[in-house]
């Protein structure tokens, strides 16, 4: 069986981590390696990593040297990886228990080396510690293919969702920005030719955060998209200006979801 290496930043994250764990542990597929790293947390949640380990070889934690945020946590973890396939969930979501299973087959039955599946996205304050209320969730539907052009204009994969195959791509780091890291990760596996296949069948959990100011927030979002697509993507400016109307006009249209 492929081993899928599963990629799990950490940050004072004691009070929904255990469900997140137990989510890749029980997974129908078994050949999994959980590589987290502890962003400097000042919770409990490095001690909980440590019982986790004990308990299961497959847990496999670390402390970052120095807080480096999400982006660096995914990084140190992916450098340990040994999978044949690396994949992503953060401490506060869930997988349900055929997700890599599903996943697997979906990815054997194309060329894409990038997959991606629908999920759910529940409110935090009803999300619980087990996935057996998720049929109650709103979903978030996977497009059946993405290619560089499209996700320029949106960023459609669910970064809980998304798995890479290592034996196609090696091993692929996000680059080290403040915000999204994993949408630059996407869009510089495709611009180097890869598209991207949706399985249309929800198999992660998002639990929603409770933003203080959503229209702030996307004005912030605004930003590190034009930093994304010119520092990063290195788009002209008309390229850019054009991207970013696109996107704003697709965060326009979804902004109910």
């Amino acid at each position: 069986m492929p081993l899928v290496s599963v990629v799990m930043p950490v940050y004072n994250s004691a009070a929904t981590l255990g469900a997140a764990v137990r989510s890749v542990l029980t997974q129908t597929h078994t050949d999994v390696e959980l590589l987290m790293t502890d962003d400097q947390s000042s919770d409990e949640s490095m001690e909980l990593l440590r019982e986790f380990a004990a308990q299961d070889e497959r847990v496999l934690p670390q402390t970052a040297p120095e807080r480096g945020g999400a982006g660096r946590a995914r990084n140190l973890a992916m450098e340990r990886a040994r999978g044949d396939y690396v994949a992503f969930l953060d401490s506060d979501d869930m997988w349900l228990p055929e997700k890599t299973e599903k996943q697997l087959a979906f990815a054997a039955e194309g060329t894409a080396p990038l997959t991606f599946t629908s999920y759910y996205k529940m409110d935090a304050d009803h999300a619980g510690e087990s996935v057996d209320w998720v049929p109650n969730g709103r979903v978030i539907r996977a497009r059946a293919h993405v290619d560089y052009r499209a996700m320029l204009r949106r960023d459609y994969i669910g970064a809980l969702t998304a798995m890479y195959d290592r034996n196609v791509l090696g091993t692929r780091l996000m680059p080290e920005m403040r915000k999204r890291q994993d949408y630059a990760l996407w869009l510089s596996i495709m611009r180097d030719g890869a598209d991207a296949r949706g399985l249309a069948e929800p198999l992660a959990v998002y639990r929603a955060g409770q933003a203080t100011s959503l229209s702030s927030n996307k004005m912030s979002l605004v930003k590190y998209n034009w930093s994304l697509y010119r520092e990063h993507e290195h788009l002209s400016v008309p390229r850019a200006t054009r991207a970013l109307a696109g996107a704003a006009w697709q965060s326009l249209r979804n902004s109910r979801i």
